[in-house]
């Protein structure tokens, strides 16, 4: 029985033993309306039983704060990451297809278009954000390829992985780097593993992976090296996890086979609830920070992508999923980097 039903039978008792003291008469007169009231009164707490449990165990939720867009007519904005300062980095894509990185700073400015010196096509990318401010992403240079930047105080330095992170059959593996030590990881059966954030406790990598039959599927990397896949919620035809942060809440998104895409929060090992920013086909969540603050984009109807600023509240309601979704254990397969130059192999990571 919740408290409030708890509290209003209380009242009740409470009315009849005031009575103690009253004439008999009194009693007479009142019982009858004394009864008819205590009915109507039970009658009113039982629904309100109902409503209140089902708030308690719905408690949480992932509330829109604001969504933005990068000033310029015709952008399309595409938030990735944000750090616990606030600043949400990311890139918008202009009316004439080019791609530049941004910061959005937590007083709500912008900053100037960001463009990789060596970017001679038009596409730099704004991948993650550090509390510093710290900038790291991507462009694509005059030979083709894709490489690695970070910029610091105005200053770009390059980033390439040696071998581009093919060990030389083909597959693409995922690799984390952590105090200049580069460890690769590859999900078994997988022609492409794709890492997108290593929490700041260092405990959880999550990504995805596409598998022989081309599909995408969400995976998690923990603390010991352990490779948890496929994480794919019901009804998913493709699943893309992109941010975590220190308490393991990841975000992403799927698809269904209708072809609507469904903002995803997932907590390791099985439980998941999708978010839809209202009207639109297509939410993706793509960065979560400690404070539950999330970032990421929703597409309206005119298919024009707009930035989401989104806050989980309370405990967040999740549901387990069914034994045909719960994950597979693997050991990560460390694989010694191939030192030869290859590119990417012209496969474009999700953003």
């Amino acid at each position: 029985m919740s408290k409030f039903a708890k509290w209003i039978l209380c009242f009740c008792l409470i009315r009849v033993l005031g009575r103690e003291n009253s004439t008999k008469e009194e009693i007479n007169i009142m019982k009858p309306k004394q009864i008819f009231t205590s009915i109507l009164a039970v009658l009113f707490v039982f629904p309100l039983m109902g409503t209140f449990a089902q708030q308690a165990s719905s408690s949480g939720s992932i509330e829109v704060i604001m969504t933005f867009d990068y000033p310029g007519a015709g952008n399309l904005t595409l938030p990735q990451k944000i750090n616990e300062r606030g600043d949400i980095v990311g890139e918008f894509i202009d009316s004439n297809g080019v791609t530049r990185a941004f910061v959005r700073f937590s007083d709500g400015s912008f900053s100037a278009p960001i463009v990789d010196p060596n970017d001679t096509v038009g596409f730099t990318e704004g991948r993650g954000i550090n509390n510093s401010r710290t900038v790291c992403g991507d462009y694509v240079g005059s030979d083709g390829n894709s490489h690695g930047f970070f910029l610091s105080g105005g200053t770009f330095t390059e980033y390439d992985v040696p071998g581009a992170f093919d060990p030389g059959s083909g597959i693409l593996q995922g690799f984390v780097s952590v105090g200049g030590t580069i460890t690769s990881f590859s999900v078994p059966g997988a022609i492409s593993t794709l890492a997108y954030q290593l929490n700041n406790s260092k405990q959880l990598v999550v990504g995805y992976y596409i598998d022989g039959s081309g599909i995408l599927h969400g995976y998690f990397r923990d603390a010991n090296g352990v490779l948890h896949f496929p994480i794919d919620p019901s009804g998913s035809v493709g699943t893309v996890l992109f941010g975590d942060n220190i308490r393991n809440w990841v975000v992403g998104r799927y698809a269904d086979s209708s072809g609507v895409t469904h903002g995803l929060f997932f907590v390791p090992p099985n439980n998941f609830f999708t978010f839809d920013y209202p009207g639109s086909t297509f939410t993706s969540l793509n960065g979560i920070n400690a404070a539950g603050f999330i970032c990421g984009r929703y597409v309206d109807a005119s298919g024009i992508a707009h930035g989401i600023i989104a806050r989980v509240t309370g405990t967040p309601p999740t549901k387990e999923a069914g034994p045909e979704m719960k994950a597979f254990d693997s050991r990560s397969l460390v694989t010694p980097l191939n030192q030869s130059p290859s590119a990417w192999g012209g496969a474009m990571p999700a953003r």
